[in-house]
């Protein structure tokens, strides 16, 4: 797997062992947001654990003290914002690789141990199981820019409490582990992460490969269905709020480390 904005630097580590896929998160630098290069290579991740029969299930974890931050946004205003341009291209990339991961026909668990934030909150949701440690926090902070959390509502809305969906989307606060366990963000609350995810992996391995597959294939139709009808309206919507005057505006100001306009 290859590249980053230079096209040289891995961003998603790959490593295969007794049978399990294992893909890393590795972009400390900017929080492991989802960049152009960082989506892509988790994209081609997927696909080659899917294609190797030797693989059960596939762990998504992180380096550094954040899984991810979200969307880049150093790379959102890096030229002129076009609805119809790369930002578009973003969105829809997003989708589908929160796609893949639902149709994954091997059950994915996100290991999180660090800070979840907008975008990374649909990574997190879009997996079979999520464990969160001691330093995991969460919060979907797309409100406080001026965007809303368009196409990750396909994988986080399905797993909240419609009061938990109205705290989160719409004050963009921060939440600990275990009220993200209570909402429903995440399986399990673990002091050590690694320890609960081997126990979960153990738990595979008596499983029949087949058995998992066609087992996820149920609880995921909804969501894949909900995908096909939605996802191009939402990557369109999510496109056209990211080139809003008013985003550029909170998106700079959280650059520049000021409040918007809209907080002064």
């Amino acid at each position: 797997m290859t590249a980053s904005s230079d096209e040289t630097a891995v961003l998603v580590r790959y490593e295969a062992k007794d049978g399990v896929a294992w893909l890393t998160l590795d972009s400390p630098h900017n929080r492991n947001a989802l960049s152009s290069v960082l989506v892509a290579q988790l994209h081609a991740g997927l696909r080659e654990a899917a294609a190797d029969p030797g693989v059960r299930a596939v762990v998504l974890g992180h380096t550094g003290t954040t899984f991810c931050a979200g969307a880049d946004l150093s790379e959102a205003t890096a030229g002129p914002v076009d609805p119809e341009g790369p930002v578009a291209g973003r969105a829809r990339a997003l989708a589908g690789l929160l796609r893949a991961l639902l149709d994954l026909p091997k059950p994915v668990v996100a290991a999180v141990d660090g800070h979840v934030r907008a975008g990374g909150m649909g990574l997190v949701t879009a997996c079979d199981f999520a464990v969160a440690g001691p330093a995991s926090t969460f919060a979907l902070t797309e409100v406080r820019l001026g965007v809303a959390p368009s196409i990750i509502s396909l994988t986080v809305l399905p797993r909240l409490t419609a009061r938990a969906a109205a705290l989160l989307f719409l004050t963009g606060e921060k939440i600990g582990p275990r009220e993200a366990r209570d909402y429903g963000l995440v399986t399990a609350v673990a002091e050590s992460v690694p320890e609960a995810v081997a126990e979960l992996l153990a738990t595979f391995r008596s499983c029949s490969p087949q058995g998992l597959a066609e087992s996820k294939k149920l609880l995921t139709a909804p969501l894949l269905a909900a995908f096909d009808a939605d996802a191009d309206a939402l990557a369109s919507a999510s496109a056209r709020l990211f080139a809003s005057e008013e985003a550029v505006e909170g998106m700079t100001a959280f650059l520049q480390r000021r409040p918007p306009r809209w907080a002064q």
